[in-house]
């Protein structure tokens, strides 16, 4: 980039990335310009030493909690983690708030309503609310310049959480826009005002920067100011440029005293990373963005925001990657520390430029220096083990059944669910008015009656995949895989397993699923009567599955930590899964589940012996082969299953067991390190 191509402005061009440029930094003699340029060579090389901290005063910055805005694992530990936090250490004088929009609209799917002092988010959860604050957050309007936007700042407190809520009508509405794409919903629709994902979440960092500012320079009644900053993935990707970039260059343009930006710049910012592959990308909006971000600073911050020394051309400023603005870029290079959500996750995005993008070499880097961790995401097990109020509620919602609650020592009532469950699914296969009433936005497609076809349910291995229906998930594998079983199956010499797939999500996947039917009964008819293809979610119906399945299937294309085989463990259903991220973490092969010997990305072998992948050569045949492996367990040493189950059952991963994931957490924000 020409070092005066900005020069006689203090805001980027419009447009300015659409233009052909090649980014060069001049040396800088200003102590400000130069503390810019060398701040991610000296995050990413661990050179600041972290504050003492004796007391933990931190903030879960987070665009969902499964709380009030729920949409995927990222909102699980925004609500679970801080729950577990408290539990533990509020004793001690140590806590975490949930920071949080005030989402307000309604998508059709997702609704909340403020209503006088009480909010109703998108789950149905209720929470009483105290009016703190207003804050001026300058950010772009309609007509390309700054506006202040008025947020008003709500405190209040559910189960054992203290929350912080911002509320806007222009950016955290939910009232879907016209051209919103289908796929997008709840807090990602793009609203009624235009605006979409990446700029709302923008504009949510910059409001939580001036609450900061706020707190450290005045303070604000009923608030405490945080002394660790959490950043719960890309939606507040931008948080560290604001506290570290933003106050310095406030600084050099005289609009902040040194001793505010100290203030500010030294509360240590944590980031975590789920997936990679999402990262808040907006190449129309890459000018708007960092002028709402920076303001009149925004073309100093630009010229002079060095990416720390690496091979990738494509990342070396930290605003943008290659031309476009990326939230989630921000923070990889500026974050104190940066950590996901499991240890072999963390080795496969710094090793793999598949699963690391454009930020492998800078993890690696990191990593290195002992910046950059992985601690696998947690659960509360007694919300997800076949516990006796969500059963009840289960026979209850679908009226004449009878599921049982059980528990490792006790799995013949989960062979009774299982006979339950198949008088169920054929209920629901011949019943229309009752599947439109216990599944009703569920598509279904040639749900057949399998109750006198099982001769025996015990020897019938029923297998289920429950997630979403995206390509991560591996449904495509899945696919292959039961084709190649179904051409075989015969000489298992045993009862055909009953598949039972899908999910919310892409109606392309529920096309192949469909197809796969088809493929199958063109094999055989009576086998094809065994798989059960669906599209949509109903949280009864999918507690149902797993309180049945024996196995539930994972041939997930990439998998950071996965909450889903969590679930079905704690159900006594063995996950059969792809051999990465997480699920290499937390499912033991052969023991408390099934994982593939190799697995490959971009037909390269990430995991698993040279020789396994030379025999195997793809991750198809990988699956296919520790799918027919689970199956041949099943039917020729039963025992070793029910072993298996009670293994599986008993593996605890709550947040708050000895040695787990909380005092990791407990231990970073604390010290800087595990």
């Amino acid at each position: 980039m020409n070092p005066n191509l900005f020069a006689s402005s203090k805001m980027l061009p419009k447009g300015f990335n659409k233009k052909k440029f090649n980014i060069t930094y001049t040396v800088a003699t200003n102590s400000n310009l130069q503390e810019i340029q060398n701040l991610s060579k000296t995050q990413c090389h661990v050179k600041k030493n972290w504050p003492q901290i004796d007391k933990i005063r931190g903030w879960m910055i987070s665009a969902e909690t499964a709380t009030f805005m729920k949409w995927g694992g990222l909102g699980v530990i925004a609500s679970e983690l801080p729950e577990a936090f408290n539990d533990s250490f509020a004793a001690k004088g140590s806590s975490l708030t949930v920071v949080t929009p005030l989402y307000c609209g309604d998508t059709k799917k997702k609704k909340a309503e403020l209503k006088t002092d009480v909010y109703v988010g998108a789950e149905g959860t209720e929470i009483k609310l105290k009016k703190v604050k207003t804050i001026d957050v300058p950010f772009f309007g309609e007509r390309n310049s700054l506006v202040k936007n008025k947020v008003d700042v709500y405190t209040g407190r559910y189960s054992n959480t203290d929350y912080i809520f911002l509320g806007n009508e222009r950016f955290f509405s939910i009232n879907p826009h016209k051209n919103n794409p289908p796929a997008q919903d709840g807090c990602y629709v793009m609203n009624e005002f235009g605006i979409n994902e990446v700029e709302r979440f923008a504009f949510f960092s910059k409001a939580v920067y001036v609450l900061i500012r706020d707190l450290c320079d005045r303070g604000v009644d009923g608030v405490a100011c945080p002394n660790v900053l959490i950043a719960n993935d890309w939606h507040s990707g931008a948080l560290s440029g604001l506290t570290k970039y933003f106050t310095v260059a406030q600084v050099e343009n005289g609009r902040m005293k040194p001793e505010l930006a100290a203030k500010i710049k030294n509360i240590p910012v944590v980031h975590i990373a789920h997936h990679l592959g999402y990262q808040g990308w907006d190449y129309e909006n890459t000018s708007k963005i960092l002028n709402s971000l920076y303001e009149e600073t925004a073309s100093m911050v630009f010229k002079n925001a060095k990416a720390v020394k690496n091979s990738n051309p494509r990342a070396t400023n930290t605003l943008i990657v290659y031309d476009c603005y990326n939230q989630a870029s921000c923070n990889f290079h500026l974050a104190d520390r940066v950590v996901t959500v499991s240890k072999n996750y963390m080795e496969e995005v710094s090793k793999e430029l598949g699963f690391g993008f454009d930020f492998r070499d800078i993890l690696k880097i990191r990593k290195d220096h002992r910046g950059f961790f992985g601690i696998v995401n947690g659960y509360e097990k007694k919300l997800i083990s076949p516990n006796k109020d969500k059963i009840s509620e289960v026979n209850r919602y679908f009226g004449d059944t009878a599921f049982q609650t059980f528990d490792e020592k006790s799995l013949d009532c989960k062979l009774q669910n299982k006979r339950e469950f198949v008088k169920l699914i054929s209920r629901i296969a011949t019943d229309e008015a009752y599947r439109k009433k216990v599944i009703p936005l569920i598509d279904v497609y040639q749900f057949e009656d399998i109750s006198k076809s099982i001769k025996d349910v015990s020897k019938t291995p029923i297998v289920c995949a429950t997630s979403r229906l995206v390509e991560q998930k591996g449904y495509d594998i899945a696919v292959q895989a039961i084709l190649n079983l179904a051409q075989k199956y015969e000489r298992f010499k045993a009862e055909y397993p009953v598949f039972i797939l899908g999910g919310a999500g892409d109606i392309n996947y529920f096309e192949m699923l469909k197809k796969l039917k088809d493929k199958v009964a063109e094999i055989d008819k009576k086998t094809a009567q065994r798989v059960f293809v669906f599209r949509g979610y109903r949280d009864e119906f999918a507690y149902a599955v797993q309180l049945a399945s024996d196995f539930y299937m994972m041939p997930c294309r990439f998998e950071p930590c996965g909450l889903t085989q969590m679930e079905a463990m704690a159900k006594g259903t063995l996950p059969i899964a792809m051999s990465t991220g997480g699920l290499v973490d937390t499912i033991e092969d052969g023991v408390d589940g099934f994982r593939t010997e190799v697995f490959f990305t971009e037909k390269r072998r990430v995991y698993g012996s040279n020789l396994t992948a030379q025999r195997l050569k793809n991750n198809e045949n990988a699956y296919t082969e520790t799918l027919e492996k689970a199956l041949n367990v099943f039917y020729r040493h039963p025992k070793i299953i029910e072993q298996m189950k009670a293994k599986a059952m008993e593996k605890d991963f709550s947040w708050d067991v000895e040695g787990g994931s909380l005092y990791k957490y407990y231990n970073l924000l604390s010290l800087g390190h595990l």
